[in-house]
């Protein structure tokens, strides 16, 4: 996986303060917030990147075990954490484990809150990694999974008027594996919400809820920034939000955010 997003790297962590990741992030942070139980509590997140999402939840007062295969990715981490208070930074582990070894390094343990937030494209296919990642959820935990929705893949080109990519991904979206190239550069793959539901509910657990992530902004510019005034930024995440909750518009967004839970029993 680390091999695959490599070439993207660099343009991932330039656009950190971009439009469409702050919608991204906020977003996903909002969704997850209804399913968790409050801290303390135990929570992996695989491929964590730049920390994100593993540094909101220390501030909550949640132990986090961050792993992230790619050392640049952790070292932006690490420097993130930096800028967080002692009590914060201390309750981020960060490790290196790609997603395809996650049992050999972690099985017997277990965490009530496990996180896979962008890393679905880059592999060959979910299932195996699903699996695993189900298999480190503890009884009444949840699974967080964030992937490339593959029915709203046209959306963005036809929302930029780039009519040729519409019909081109309409195309691939046809295919068992679609795959298409993100604004990264990078060839990545894209997963449909029955096929996702499926792989989790396989193992012991069944899907809770599921999201729409970037409905209404996926169509702006990559490096647009987000609004510089608080009132606009906070309505068109409140926006985001609801569209990203609501039929039939949440079957479009560009992310699919599905969350799994494990039977306390």
């Amino acid at each position: 996986m680390a091999d695959a997003f490599s070439a993207g790297r660099e343009p991932w962590l330039a656009r950190q303060g971009n439009l469409r990741n702050v919608v991204r992030q906020e977003l996903v942070s909002r969704q997850l917030a209804s399913h968790l139980d409050p801290a303390p509590a135990r929570v992996l997140d695989v491929g964590a990147g730049q920390g994100t999402q593993a540094i909101r939840l220390a501030r909550l007062g949640y132990d986090v075990l961050a792993t992230e295969p790619d050392g640049q990715m952790r070292a932006a981490c690490e420097a993130a954490l930096l800028g967080e208070p002692a009590e914060v930074a201390g309750r981020v582990r960060l490790g290196a484990t790609p997603v395809e070894s996650l049992l050999d390094d972690l099985e017997p343990q277990s965490f009530d809150v496990v996180l896979c937030h962008g890393v679905l494209m880059y592999l060959d296919e979910p299932g195996p990694a699903l699996w695993a990642l189900a298999d480190l959820v503890a009884p009444g935990g949840v699974l967080s999974v964030l992937a490339r929705n593959a029915d709203g893949m046209a959306l963005r080109p036809g929302l930029r008027r780039q009519w040729a990519d519409v019909l081109d991904l309409l195309d691939e979206a046809r295919e068992p594996s679609p795959h298409y190239v993100n604004e990264l550069g990078v060839r990545a793959r894209a997963d449909r919400l029955e096929e996702l539901a499926s792989y989790i509910s396989g193992r012991r657990m069944h899907v809770e809820a599921w999201y729409g992530v970037r409905v209404l902004t996926d169509g702006v510019p990559v490096d647009e920034p987000a609004p510089s005034d608080p009132d606009e930024l906070a309505a068109l995440l409140d926006a985001e939000e609801q569209v990203g909750r609501t039929d039939p518009y949440r079957r479009v967004g560009t992310l699919l955010h599905v969350v799994g839970r494990r039977p306390a029993q």
